[in-house]
Order: structure tokens, then sequence, then C-alpha cells
């Protein structure tokens, strides 16, 4: 049996899954205070009448990361850069407490100057002075050569032993310094925080014995044990749009190209699945407005809702973007699309005069009927809505798997469907669908999708190699691992060594029987010249565990 819990910003969800079946799912609140107590409510109503032992896996899907860095919250974190020649950082003024040293690695991973030790020694009496005692250090090529990186901390950590040190080189092992950079600062920001909640849930879980695999969901749509999440917290934002990503996957399970629209109680989620491969964005999640090295699914947030409080404000009507509660007609203060919906639908969703009600005390100041005054808002949020399904299309083809597909085709792409999630889908989705002229496919599971996404969601791990045959050194992006190879390697050896480490890697996270469907999405190779011969060849191999559902997933029965 497999649990997936999915949290939201306004429910949390869980399914019980096993052998093709819903066995049970509930939908419960989500303290956003406590989001702690929401997995475990919502795991508890799961395991009534099963036991722990039966569980064979445990996912979760969480809002944690992206509320704590929407909020502004996690722990106070100087910066130290090593940019060397190129990059005038002065001018760019990332974060508060960011101090620039200096000190060169080059793309090869060769000092070309040594680092200033004095430097470092002043920043680190600043940052102690103001009372930071977390500190994120990035130089650039530091996957290539991480000495610079290491140097730093262990200068810091001499004069001041408590600091708690986060070297770039390890968070991420990719070569673009500035996302790099992003991906590290916001690592250390986090990175208490996440242990504290992730620690916490993972003893609860167990005590009500479970003894199985407890893995998060990632940005990618992918998930990652538990314990390897504590060192790379930031793959944990964005995991709410993953998860409902991956479950309007698992509910179709074809090529066609859909329009995936979570709508929630205050935001709405859009993603594209283009023909059966759900779309990834190629610079990575934006973390504090800045592009990361975090992998992701390109996807927006509106922030639109079936609960959105609707308003009428200086002669017009207004929806949004604030959350006073559920729609009126489940208990709520005031108005929504929901009560509209409701209303024009004589009480489908829920009971009729609450929403009534709501929508009487917008509608008399406003002129309008309440009926006039529904369907306005209808017309409104559907408005809304198209208005961000199309500036979404415009950045999706920025993508390169777009342009690709594009170009195969040549003809632009067209939605075969629209996929709706969440509770209100089945309200909304005829009206999009209607609206862009395609299908709309709205699940009898589609209020839960999200859960059920991240319960059947596959391990994925990548990793990148670098080889140079002069230098006769390899290094991975991952976990700071190095090698020797020697000066006769060829792409085929560049290629095997990253399968072993791929399989290696895979065995250690616990995810070693997927570690045989890898798929390499990057092979180059580039001549050293020196005069007229040729001195040594530089590898980029990129090989992966690439994400979708477990084996033997073939969808599930109504």
């Amino acid at each position: 049996m497999l649990i997936g819990i999915d949290v939201g910003g306004t429910f949390t969800d869980g399914v019980l899954y096993h052998d093709h079946k819903i066995l049970r799912s509930m939908k419960s609140p989500t303290e956003s205070d406590n989001l702690q107590a929401s997995v475990l409510a919502v795991l508890d109503e799961l395991l009534k009448d099963t036991r722990g032992s039966d569980i064979a896996r445990v996912v979760l899907s969480t809002t944690l990361v992206t509320n704590l860095l929407a909020t502004g919250g996690g722990d106070k974190v100087a910066l130290i850069l090593i940019p060397g020649p190129g990059l005038n950082l002065r001018q760019l003024r990332f974060f508060n407490f960011a101090y620039i040293v200096e000190g060169a690695t080059d793309f090869r991973g060769r000092i070309t100057e040594p680092l200033n030790k004095s430097q470092i020694e002043r920043a680190g009496e600043e940052i102690v002075a103001a009372g930071i005692d977390k500190v994120a250090i990035a130089g650039k090529f530091s996957p290539r050569n991480s000495s610079h990186e290491r140097e730093t901390k262990q200068i810091l950590l001499s004069r001041h032993p408590h600091l708690q040190i986060i070297t770039g080189f390890e968070v991420s092992g990719q070569l673009n310094f500035l996302r790099r950079t992003v991906t590290t600062y916001y690592t250390a920001v986090t990175k208490n925080t996440w242990a504290s909640f992730a620690t916490n849930v993972q003893a609860a879980i167990r005590a009500r014995g479970i003894d199985a695999a407890i893995d998060i969901l990632k940005a990618d749509g992918g998930t990652m044990p538990l314990p390897v999440s504590l060192q790379y917290p930031c793959e944990t934002i964005f995991s709410g749009p993953a998860a409902s990503t991956m479950g309007a996957y698992a509910l179709t399970l074809d090529e066609k190209t859909s329009v995936v629209i979570d709508i929630g109680g205050t935001t709405t989620d859009l993603a594209l699945i283009l023909e059966g491969e759900p779309l990834h964005s190629s610079r990575g999640a934006l973390i504090g407005g800045l592009h990361s090295n975090v992998r992701s699914f390109a996807t927006r947030a509106l922030a639109l809702g079936g609960d959105s409080a609707v308003r009428w404000q200086e002669g017009k009507l207004t929806i949004g973007p604030d959350r006073l509660g559920p729609a009126a007609c489940f208990g709520g203060p005031v108005a929504t699309p929901t009560d509209a919906i409701n209303l024009l639908k004589q009480g489908k969703l829920g009971p009729l005069p609450p929403s009534q009600q709501a929508l009487e005390k917008i509608a008399r100041p406003a002129g309008l009927t309440v009926a006039e005054l529904a369907q306005q808002t209808i017309d409104q949020a559907i408005a809304q809505l198209l208005a961000s399904i199309n500036d979404m299309f415009t950045a999706w083809e920025q993508e390169p798997a777009y342009k690709i597909w594009e170009l195969i085709h040549r003809r632009p792409v067209t939605a075969d469907r629209v996929i709706g999630i969440g509770a209100a889908a089945a309200a909304f989705m005829p009206l999009i669908a209607a609206k862009l002229g395609c299908r709309s496919f709205v699940h009898t599971y589609s209020p839960i999708a999200n859960a059920l996404g991240a319960a059947v969601s596959r391990p994925t791990l990548s990793l990148l190699l670098h080889a140079d045959t002069k230098r006769r050194h390899y290094h991975l992006n991952i976990d700071g691992i190095t090698g020797s190879c020697n000066s006769n390697w060829r792409l085929t050896d560049a290629k095997e060594e990253a399968r072993n480490q791929l399989r290696k890697i895979a065995q250690q996270r616990g995810i070693g029987h997927y570690a045989n469907q890898y798929e390499f999405f990057r092979e180059e190779q580039f001549n050293m010249i020196r005069g007229w011969s040729t001195t040594g060849k530089l590898y980029d191999v990129g090989i992966q565990i690439a994400p979708g559902v477990i084996d033997g997933f073939k969808g599930v029965q109504p």
C-alpha cells in the first residue's frame, strides 16, 4: 500500500493507494502555522483499519519551503562570493550581508588567483558582529575545483567555530554561478526549519508503525528520500504544482497535449503536458524572484481561487487576491467564485441560501440582480484565468522542449484538452475549455489528484559528469564527488563512469531498483588544442532517472 499526502495552501489531501485502487481518500483544512499537524491528521485518517506495517511507501508534498520564502521567513544568512574576473557583482544587490572576496578559479578548475585571506577574516568579524551565525559561500567554477570554497569555510571556522556554513559545490554542481549562488543562499535560509519539520514528521510516522520509505516530492515531479532532503531543502519548493502536474499525468497516461489547471481555494496553478511529457523549466525554479539551479516544471501560480473574496469596489467588481475563508455555501464569511457557480447551478455545490445571501450584499450596492452578479463573477474569473494561460503559453514558447516540438511539427502547440485538478475543477473546466476550443477532462479523483500524484511519482536522480583528460580528473555535480581518469578516455568511458556513479548514488539513496531506467540527456566533447596538436579532451555527460510514475502503475480504477 502507498500513501500520498499533499499539503496545499487551503487543504491537505491524502490517498491510500493499492493495486490500481484508491482505498481511502481524505481532504482536511490546512493549518498554515502547523503543517506537521495537518500531515499527521490526514495520515491518521488514512490509517484507519490499516496497519502501519502494511504501508510500503509514504510520499509527502508540502508548501513549507515555499511559504517560508514567500513570507520572508527562515534564518538570517550572510553570503560570501568568490566571483573572480568578468562579473561585477557589486552592482547586483541580491542580498543583505553579501561580501565579495578576491580569488579566482578558471573553467577547467585551475586556481588563477589565490584567496584574499584578510578579506575573509574581516567579513567573518562583521558577520558575527551583526549577530548572524549562518553563512553561504559561492565561488565561480567551484564545481570544477572546490578548494576556494573549502578554504574560505576553514578560515571562517578557525576564528568562529560556531558558524553554520553551506558551500555551493555541495548544494549544486551546475556551472551557472548566479543560479548556484541563489540556490546556496536559500538552502542556508531554509535548512534548519526544514530539518526540524522533516525530523519531527519522520518520528511521528515511525511512531505509527510505518517502517517504509518516506519520500518528498520535488519541484521536477520526482521524489527523493526524506533524509536526502535535509541537504537539499530547496528541491522541495513548488512541490504543490508538481503534485498537481503528476496527478494529471497519473490520471491520463497518454500522449495528448494538456493544460493542467489546479484551482485551489486561494491560488490556481498552471502547467503544460506536451504530448504526454510534463514541460520543465530550462532556467530552474524561481526562488525569491531569482532563477536557481533547482530543476522544476514550467508552472505559474495565479492569485485566484475558488474561495477568493468577491467585492464591489469603486464601481467595479474585484476577485481576490485574498481568501477570507471557505465559500459562503460552506460556512464562509463572504461571497466567492464558488458561490457564484453554486447560485447559477441552483445549489449543486452546497446549500443555496448562504450563497444567495452573500452575493446579495454585493449585488444591491452594485445595482445588479444576484444572478447578474454571479454571472459577472464567473465571466471575470474565467477571463483572468484565460489571460494567465495565454501569458503562460508565451513563457512556454521560450522553453527548448516546446521549440523543438514546434520545429518538428512545423506548427504551434495547441491544447487537446484542459485537465482540471482540485475540488472546484468540475464547475470551472467546461467553461474554460469552451473558451480555449478544446475538451474538458475532470476525473472522479480530480479533487484529490495532488495526493495521488505524490503517491505514485517515482524517485528521480540527475547528475552531470565533467572530465578533463589532460588534468586526468573528473567531477560530478552532486555531493562534491571527484575521481581520476586517464588521458586516453573516450566519450564511451565518460558515459560508463556516469552510469556507474548513477547506480552507486541510487543504491545509497535506496532507489537502486530504478538505476537501470536511465537516459542520457547530454553528451558533449571538446578538443583542447595547443599549437597544432590535441593535448586533451573535455567531456560533459548528463544522465538521469527521469520523472515518471512508479513501476507497475497503469492508472486508477474509478
